[in-house]
């Protein structure tokens, strides 16, 4: 298993957790945390055993995006090096987005810059309401560029002009309202209970309809016209019909049981 020095990886009962790990810096990411997100999604999507993937920070802080002095290098590379660090960057958020399980982001304390990023491309994302989020990189003179294919389709382009115009901060009640989470709680005891549930929810459903559905979402959303859809989908249910594992769902819905992969 490959070793990881700017995050943590646990498992257990079916849940993946990331956690950023460089509380020192609020959790700031420098390039290798880049690299280490992403094979940390890779890993987990390819482990069985895995059914839900969780984002988190150790610490006072969810991500305080990047590092200070990892920008101070970046400003003296030249185009072609900041460019392939960029592609670094961009494609750490597609692995999250793509990821084959369900992920969800659970963001405290701070969540500036690249980390709302971070926190987008996962399928839920939660907060407290005292979280501070903020797309402040107009404020240094640069634009949130990898992170807003993520960002706008969360909060559509209304709402991704407002917040990455300005770079005003918001806490997680307005983050909520602003659909930059799905929901924010008081505190994290509230948000742990509310957590759970959602993990125990998601583990009710088949691990490859889980997977195929998130494909469905992000192929529907992506790249089909109307038309195309109509093919599409129809050829994808009509194939996962014939599925082991939806053969067993619907055995199992109409004798009164639960599936097999329901280990309670």
């Amino acid at each position: 298993m490959k070793k990881y020095e700017t995050i943590e990886l646990e498992s257990a009962d079916g849940v993946g957790t990331i956690w950023l790990s460089r509380p020192r810096t609020h959790n700031a990411f420098n390039e290798q945390m880049i690299s280490e997100i992403t094979w940390a999604f890779e890993q987990f999507s390819s482990d069985d055993s895995i059914r839900v993937v969780c984002l988190r920070g150790r610490g006072r802080s969810f991500c305080a995006g990047a590092d200070l002095n990892w920008l101070k290098s970046a400003a003296k590379y030249t185009h072609d090096e900041n460019y392939q660090e960029s592609i670094a960057l961009a494609k750490c958020f597609y692995a999250i987005y793509t990821s084959v399980k369900p992920t969800i982001s659970v963001v405290h304390g701070a969540a500036i810059g690249g980390a709302n990023g971070l926190a987008s491309a996962c399928d839920l994302a939660f907060c407290t309401d005292d979280a501070v989020f903020s797309l402040s990189e107009v404020k240094i003179g640069v634009v949130p560029a990898c992170i807003s294919p993520y960002v706008i389709k969360r909060v559509g382009e209304c709402g991704a002009r407002d917040l990455m115009l300005t770079g005003r901060r918001i806490d997680g009640r307005e983050a909520q309202a602003a659909r930059l989470v799905n929901r924010s709680f008081k505190d994290m005891a509230a948000l742990e209970e509310h957590l759970k549930s959602r993990i125990k929810m998601l583990k009710t459903g088949g691990p490859e309809a889980i997977t195929q559905c998130k494909k469905l979402i992000c192929e529907v959303s992506n790249s089909l016209t109307l038309d195309c859809a109509v093919e599409y989908t129809a050829k994808m249910i009509a194939e996962i019909r014939l599925s082991p594992e939806a053969q067993e769902g619907m055995a199992a819905f109409l004798e009164k049981r639960k599936p097999g992969w329901v280990k309670e």
